[in-house]
């Protein structure tokens, strides 16, 4: 028997979207300076801090990207708040 998936919500605000791209974007281009880094054989400590960096950078797109879903589903109010609370807390438990 087949158990019915729940669709999970998909942000609409350009801007947050915008922004996240902008914020990954960005850690793409530090990813591809730390392979230059590597190539170049710079210091473990070097690389290390900007591998560091990439992924504050990462993190907080995805923090930006759970704020607006959240932003969203308050201001819908169309959701069940217990299940929007499960949402949330999966999706910040696969940040730690």
């Amino acid at each position: 028997m087949a158990t019915a998936k729940k669709m999970a919500h998909v942000v609409q605000d350009e801007q947050a979207l915008a922004d996240v791209t902008k914020r990954l974007r960005r850690a793409e281009g530090q990813i591809g300076g730390i392979l230059r880094m590597l190539d170049e054989g710079r210091s473990c400590e070097d690389v290390v801090m900007q591998l560091a960096a990439v992924s504050k950078a990462i993190d907080k797109a995805a923090f930006s990207l759970i704020t607006a879903g959240l932003r969203e589903c308050i201001t819908e109010g169309k959701n069940n708040a217990d299940d929007v609370a499960q949402q949330l807390q999966r999706l910040f438990m696969t940040m730690v």
